[in-house]
């Protein structure tokens, strides 16, 4: 399902605040004038190929990046939602783009309500992706239609902004056995935000279409978040529902072949490494988050290149 199904307590999330992130803004587009070009895959630049200049994701384990380990990135972890402002920012006018990700594992969809939603509005976005209840649909007694009642609300508020607001449906987690109970419930709740999407113009990344991720091999051995190559899946699938043109390339890296025999092998270390410690966990009032802030509490450019010259101009002689 992508998520880790725990919730933790409040941290002290630093949020920014209008004035900040606008200053940020700036200081970006100063440092960016003579900034050499950051070294990604990413295709020729269109200043016309997409409107957006200020991208806030908010959600859980998934958007934060659980899973896709990148050790020169915040919180060391990449993700779909880092690989998707990539290439919005290499398809944007040179130094006009500017990126914030405030999700953090573990939260359930009210923590994630009440703790990012005013903090992506206060980081004034033009583009905000919204991922929120898989954790909660795990649990027992979850119902669908009450948690997409309140994700309404939640893009009801996130409306003020203006911003293109982007909403994700469930995985059909039909090929994860260990899930297939609660299949139903996700189908629920999936029709539930396609028309909550309808009703209030927000763009559907539906993973329940996604084919590509219905595959044990896309995901990591705890069989909760996506790995790389699910992440990138993912990005691709985003790009797409925002009619964005990018060079990212099906199933790259290919996912590792597992014959009938390792894939049971595994089923045993998963319940030993991954499952027991969740329910203890889950016994305890503990999260595997409780000591991680947002990775990128305000907009910042997306490249580390461009991030140590916006440092670099900011430090005062």
């Amino acid at each position: 399902m992508a998520h880790d199904g725990e919730e933790r307590p409040a941290s002290g999330i630093e949020r920014g605040t209008g004035a900040s992130a606008d200053a940020l803004a700036e200081a970006v587009a100063d440092a960016l004038a003579g900034a050499p070009a950051p070294s990604v895959e990413m295709p020729a630049a269109d200043p016309e190929q997409h409107p957006w200049r200020r991208y806030v994701a908010l959600g859980d384990s998934f958007t934060e990046g659980v899973g896709d380990p990148d050790p020169e990135a915040p919180n060391g972890l990449r993700g779909w939602a880092d690989r998707v402002a990539e290439q919005l920012a290499a398809a944007a006018p040179e130094g006009s783009f500017a990126y914030a990700n405030l999700a953090i594992r573990g939260r359930l969809l009210d923590r994630i309500s009440s703790e990012q939603v005013d903090a992506a509005l206060e980081l004034h976005p033009d583009l905000v992706s919204l991922s929120a209840g898989g954790n909660d649909l795990i649990r027992p007694g979850a119902d669908p239609d009450a948690l997409a009642a309140r994700l309404e609300r939640m893009i009801e508020r996130l409306e003020r902004s203006g911003a293109t607001i982007v909403v994700f449906t469930g995985v059909d987690v039909r090929f994860q056995p260990v899930f297939s109970a609660i299949r139903g419930k996700v189908a629920i709740y999936n029709e539930n935000i396609r028309a909550i999407a309808a009703g209030h113009d927000c763009v559907v990344a539906d993973q329940w279409a996604l084919r590509s991720i219905q595959d044990a091999r896309m995901w990591t051995d705890d069989r909760l978040h996506l790995n790389p190559t699910g992440h990138h899946e993912v990005a691709r699938m985003v790009l797409a529902a925002l009619g964005v043109d990018n060079p990212l390339r099906p199933l790259e890296p290919a996912p590792m072949h597992r014959n009938w025999r390792e894939a049971r092998a595994q089923d045993l270390v998963w319940a030993r490494e991954h499952l027991v410690p969740w329910v203890l966990r889950r016994i305890r009032h503990v999260s595997s988050g409780d000591a991680v802030s947002a990775k990128r509490p305000v907009p910042a450019p997306v490249f580390p290149e461009v991030v140590g010259a916006v440092e670099e101009a900011s430090t005062p002689e």
